[in-house]
């Protein structure tokens, strides 16, 4: 996997999580720097540990499925990238909860998480090193989420569906090129 696969699929997972920061701006009368921060932390932590989780899940059954690992990393990738389309053709612009406490924040963080999880597990079908696409997943939706909070303050529902297609996007395009590259 190269630099870019891996900046592009930290940019494709952390777009559900830019989605919901730009729900939470809309709701926040008066964006400070604090809420940024705790926006980048939830979010970005989560993105960070998920795959770690996903990736020792899928180590546990690699041996058990090697010889189809790069057509369950497709299955997962076309997975995840589907839903996020669907959900962007889907919703309607809602403003979020201003509530930036632990309560509301874990289900939002979990919630936005859990393609990361999958994520991980593909990467452990690939035999890759999962510390550093867990931190550049991480540090890539912390840095977008805390833009995404602030363009939902500031232009409100206008990129939250663009940027959730998008991601889906680019997770659909990577588990193809994962297949093509195993297959022939």
């Amino acid at each position: 996997m190269t630099i870019i696969d891996l900046l592009l699929i930290a940019v494709g997972l952390s777009m559900d999580a830019f989605a919901v920061s730009i729900g939470k701006g809309l709701s926040v009368k008066s964006l400070r720097p604090v809420h940024s921060l705790i926006v980048s932390c939830w979010f970005g932590g989560f993105q960070a540990l998920m795959p770690i989780i996903g990736y020792f899940l899928g180590v546990s059954f690699a041996g058990f499925v090697e010889s189809v690992d790069h057509w369950i990393a497709f299955v997962l990738l076309g997975i995840i990238g589907f839903n996020m389309i669907h959900e962007s053709l889907s919703k309607k612009c809602e403003a979020g909860s201003a509530d930036f406490g632990a309560k509301a924040m874990f289900p939002l963080a979990v919630a936005t998480s859990i393609d990361a999880l999958a994520v991980g597990i593909s990467l452990a079908f690939l035999k890759q090193n999962i510390f550093t696409p867990a931190l550049t997943i991480g540090i890539t939706t912390a840095a977008l989420s805390a833009i995404g909070l602030y363009i939902g303050h500031i232009f409100g529902c206008k990129y939250k569906s663009k940027a959730e297609f998008m991601g889906g996007a680019v997770l659909i395009l990577i588990g193809i090129k994962i297949l093509v590259e195993h297959t022939l």
